[in-house]
């Protein structure tokens, strides 16, 4: 399968149109655009689908090559990525984002089943804002992507 796409879900209260933000339209405090970085196909595609429900417009990426190469036409406010991937990592990768002035503002949210100290460590010294351990919790995300950058 295509390791990059973008997604298109309909919204269940609104009459088969796309959701809100899905279209371009911002929807609120959540619209945004988000990048989406998981080796983990289903994971990523169902993160992708409860971020458009909540009104952002969302590409999926499934490694850390075709994120890169999303991100010459792409700029998210946010990233959402995974540490362990095969190949390039989501360290390797945010350090990659990190030198490209371009992408400066972008807020770089690290989604790992590694949660310890020394992990969050290592997100931070590669360029991460956040560390996020899995399974996340939804309201600690929403509260991360509805915060003004820098804070």
């Amino acid at each position: 399968m295509n390791a990059l796409h973008q997604h298109r879900f309909l919204h269940p209260a609104t009459d088969g149109h796309p959701a809100a933000g899905a279209g371009g339209s911002p929807a609120g405090p959540a619209a945004r655009h988000i990048l989406v970085v998981d080796d983990n196909q289903d994971a990523a595609d169902s993160l992708a689908m409860l971020l458009e429900y909540l009104g952002s417009t969302v590409r999926v990426a499934n490694s850390g090559q075709a994120a890169l190469d999303m991100l010459q036409e792409f700029k998210p406010d946010v990233i959402l990525m995974d540490i362990g991937m095969p190949g390039m990592d989501g360290l390797e990768v945010a350090r990659r984002i990190r030198e490209q002035n371009a992408l400066a503002g972008t807020r770089l949210i690290a989604l790992s089943g590694w949660g310890q100290e020394e992990d969050k460590r290592r997100s931070s010294e590669s360029g991460f804002d956040h560390h996020l351990t899995k399974p996340i919790d939804l309201s600690t995300l929403e509260s991360l992507l509805n915060r003004q950058p820098g804070a």
